[in-house]
């Protein structure tokens, strides 16, 4: 390669000299080519410099030529200024000579514009002495109608002047119309109160008409002296008549006040109303002065009543005497607001619009009635105190009427009546604080109706005799009717108040509580019905325990009770449901019946020990024809309901008894079959087994109890839980030789309920102690809730301990079941609990006993109305031709 071959190559930006002399000379052989290629980077060289000097002449001469012309353009500029200048001088010049020659034509104009202002003003001063002129003339001589379009051009006229009233004259003329305005105000007033008072009103009428033309001239201060002096004139002897310290003018004579100002009215329509113009709205001035005075005199009459009341004295304010006032106040206001074409009130079932005004006769009298209302809300309070105890008295239905299954009880029906009218009247009197008040009776008295009536007439109550007052079955359907009506219509009620109370109140009214309150009757009642299916098993049970399971030498198909078990169970089912007219309480009736059934099951078999292994088997056998019983409770029973009893009854019962079925010879198969059965790590539940087939030395359980702990630790064993909740729950307790359980919910609860049936039966002597009942109850209800398979197990009806509350069984997807009372009393109380609830309770104890019972009825429903969702139904909703709760509000 040569240096010739690549010109371009040394005018790169990269150009690197050594790289292209390794590749020029690459190879030995090229040395030869040293001279040849000095050569040519001499003549590049050369030329390179000669480019370089043709470059710098080329900028040199271009640089002078620029020179040139930046030069040529200074001149050039110089010379424009110049130019403009002389413009600037010129039109100067020009704009001083043509305002010389327009300055007389300006001079002119505004002689012009003075002298036409002159003339103005002096023409308007003599229109407006004309008219001053005309003024005092016909105002001397009560020409009224010529006098007030004289005083309307007047003052139009002088409104020009008051930038002249400097000049004396014009000073002394605006003084001058001054004098006559108020002269004429005078004299006007005096012709009324002439007129009106001398009985001339006749034959000044259409003098008078026109003097109030002269009045709107004036303006409003004149207008609304007139409008003033008529209405107090018009009401002078109503206020004499009608004071507040005399007879008349007493709340009994309410009456007269009204009527007298109804004639009043008539008066003016047919005398006075031509006189004054219609836009005046006099006769709306005399009823807004006739509302203000009346209501002052019943503010001043209240307060002394109250003030009486307060001091004790005999004769106080009369509750529907206020009643009676108010309503006819509330009537008068109504008819002002229609005669004078205001918005008439809202009736009770019509709400107004947020955006309409108040009309101004709305509480203008009865506003003084308002803060006084709350007496009237204390007669309601009283009345309804009066009820509720006749309510507690009355037969739960008439003796001539026949029993429906869809019956409530009257009272009830009655109950809401009473407040839909109260409700109705009150929402007339007030939407304020009042109301408020009222909804906290309401609420007061619904819960002593669910304490009093309902739960008083489904609680077993001691008659002095034994046994005690069972509720009958028609009566329990009465008021699981009557709860769901009254759980419906506390709802509704709820809604209605808050519809029409003030927006700032609407969070004060809550019926809630009370609504749980009726639910939680409601529980109880189907605890109640399941109750009595229990009363007709104990025949059952004791045949059972009796049937001697440890000397069966063979299985057969079913034992001798199951039969006489399976035909109680069905004909007392079917004669509840056949009286239950909803699907959710048919469920949860039947739910609660496999709950109860099966926990009395287990309390016998424990009852029946030692249990030997044929005895398990026969036992098993039963337990299927008890699982197809429940399962034919229901008519058409769903997939969730055949999966509860399975859940309830098979699940529980199999691996307990399949537990017992196995010899405890060889060891290890009995320890296996607990593992795998009962499937828990718990040694005390295993004695509890080994207790069941009457392994009951220390000798005999020994060897077992090792075994069963070398065992439970094995590696395959080892995702076992301690405990099994089902097992854990059963305690056996020897007294005696006999046998009892004591296990309720969680545990724990059972020594609770124990403790308290002890202090009841021992220090209280069966007094209610409602503390004990609300914990008792209530923890058994919420363990239960987070447990299943724990129920109370027993076969003796008269340990409130053993038949403590029973936990809410799963229903299908998991979710826990109705939890009910406990089987004394059909309700988880003792009788001393109807005691603190019902007639005859201790004063020291009943207060407190009425607020424990609803605040559990409360906790109850609530947790009732949540499970009752998994039912495929809401509490209060479904089919029924029940009273609907809007019937009982409308």
């Amino acid at each position: 390669m040569s240096l010739l071959d690549s010109p371009n190559l040394m005018d790169s930006t990269t150009y690197d000299p050594v790289e292209h002399l390794n590749a020029i000379f690459s190879h030995p052989s090229a040395l030869s080519s040293v001279a040849q290629t000095n050569w040519a980077l001499s003549s590049y060289h050369n030329e390179i410099n000669g480019q370089i000097e043709d470059a710098v002449a080329h900028q040199s001469a271009s640089d002078i030529e620029s020179v040139q012309r930046m030069k040529s353009a200074k001149d050039d500029l110089a010379d424009l200024f110049t130019k403009i200048e002389g413009v600037r001088e010129r039109a100067l010049r020009t704009e001083q000579a043509i305002t010389e020659m327009t300055a007389d034509i300006k001079r002119l104009d505004n002689t012009k514009k003075n002298l036409t202002l002159s003339m103005t003003a002096l023409k308007r001063l003599q229109m407006l002495t004309t008219a001053y002129e005309q003024l005092r003339g016909s105002s001397s001589s009560r020409q009224y109608k010529e006098s007030s379009q004289s005083l309307q051009a007047v003052i139009q006229l002088m409104a020009h002047f008051k930038s002249y009233r400097s000049i004396e004259q014009i000073a002394t003329l605006s003084k001058n119309v001054s004098d006559v305005q108020r002269e004429l105000l005078e004299q006007i007033c005096e012709d009324f109160e002439t007129a009106f008072t001398k009985g001339e009103l006749s034959h000044r009428r259409a003098m008078l008409s026109e003097a109030c033309m002269v009045m709107d001239a004036l303006g409003d201060n004149a207008r609304s002296r007139l409008i003033t002096w008529y209405c107090n004139t018009q009401l002078r002897e109503y206020r004499q008549v009608f004071r507040g310290n005399d007879e008349a003018g007493s709340l009994e004579n309410l009456s007269r006040r009204y009527s007298w100002f109804k004639r009043m009215l008539k008066t003016y329509d047919e005398q006075h109303h031509a006189i004054f113009p219609p836009a005046w709205r006099v006769d709306e001035m005399l009823a807004n002065a006739f509302c203000e005075s009346t209501r002052d005199d019943f503010m001043g009459i209240l307060s002394k009543a109250m003030a009486r009341r307060t001091a004790g004295a005999r004769q106080t304010l009369d509750v529907n005497l206020l009643l009676s006032c108010l309503q006819e106040t509330l009537e008068f206001e109504h008819g002002l607001e229609k005669k004078f074409n205001t918005s008439s009130r809202m009736s009770i079932d019509t709400f107004a619009s947020a955006d309409e005004k108040p009309s101004p006769f709305s509480h203008a009298i009865s506003g003084a009635f308002e803060p006084y209302l709350s007496i009237w809300v204390d007669a309601q309070d009283r009345e309804l105190s009066i009820l509720m105890p006749r309510y507690r008295q009355a037969p739960l239905q008439a003796p001539d009427e026949d029993f429906s299954a869809q019956m409530v009880i009257p009272s009830s029906t009655e109950l809401f009546n009473f407040y839909r009218l109260t409700f109705a009247q009150c929402a007339k009197l007030s939407t304020g604080a009042r109301l408020v008040e009222l909804s906290k009776v309401f609420a007061k008295y619904l819960d002593l109706y669910a304490q009093q009536v309902l739960f008083f007439n489904i609680s077993e109550r001691p008659t002095g005799q034994t046994p005690s007052k069972v509720p009958t079955t028609e009566d329990i359907i009465l008021v699981l009717n009557t709860a769901d009506y009254c759980y419906t219509t506390c709802n509704q009620l709820e809604e209605r108040i808050r519809s029409r109370v003030d927006d700032g109140l609407k969070e004060e009214i809550d019926l809630q509580s009370q609504a749980d309150a009726f639910m939680g009757v409601a529980s109880a009642s189907i605890r109640s019905l399941v109750r009595r299916v229990e009363i007709d098993l104990e025949p059952v049970w004791r045949e059972m325990r009796n049937i001697g399971l440890n000397k069966l030498q063979s299985v057969s198909d079913h034992s001798s009770y199951v039969d006489d078990m399976q035909r109680r169970i069905t004909v007392r089912s079917s004669e509840i449901l056949a009286m239950l007219h909803k699907s959710q309480y048919a469920r949860a009736f039947c739910d609660n019946l496999v709950e109860f059934v099966s926990n009395d099951y287990v309390a016998a078999i424990i009852h029946c020990r030692p249990v030997t292994e044929v005895g398990a088997e026969q036992l098993l056998l039963d337990s299927y024809a008890l699982t197809q019983t429940f399962q034919s409770l229901l008519p058409n029973p769903t997939q969730a309901y055949t999966k509860r009893v399975t859940q309830t009854v098979t699940l529980r019962l199999s691996p307990l008894l399949k537990t017992l079925q196995v010899r405890p010879s060889p060891p290890e198969a009995l320890v296996q079959a607990y593992l795998i059965h009962i499937a828990d790590k718990s040694e005390i539940n295993f004695r509890k087994i080994l207790d069941l087939k009457g392994i009951t030395t220390k000798k005999d359980q020994s060897p077992l109890i090792e075994l069963f702990q070398v065992h439970r630790d094995a590696p395959r064993y080892s995702t076992l839980p301690q405990s099994s909740a089902f097992l854990n729950s059963v305690s056996l307790m020897g007294v005696n030789g006999a046998l009892s359980t004591g296990g309720v919910v969680a545990g724990a609860v059972g020594s609770t309920l124990q403790s308290t049936a002890n202090s009841m039966t021992g220090s209280l002597q069966g007094r209610f102690d409602p503390t004990t009942f609300g914990s008792a109850i209530m923890t058994a209800a919420r363990d239960g809730v987070d447990r299943f398979g724990s129920p109370a197990l027993s076969g003796s009806t008269s340990n409130l301990a053993s038949r403590a509350v029973s936990p809410p069984p799963t229903t299908a997807g998991g979710q826990p079941g109705i939890s009910m009372g406990a089987h004394n009393g059909g309700l988880g109380v003792p009788t001393g609990v109807t005691a603190g609830i019902g007639g005859g309770e201790s004063p020291s104890l009943g207060a407190a006993a009425g607020a424990n019972v609803n605040q559990n009825l409360r906790n109850i429903g609530a947790f009732f109305k949540r499970d009752l969702s998994a039912f495929g139904g809401r509490f209060g909703k479904g089919g029924t031709n029940m009273p609907s709760g809007d019937d009982g509000l409308r």
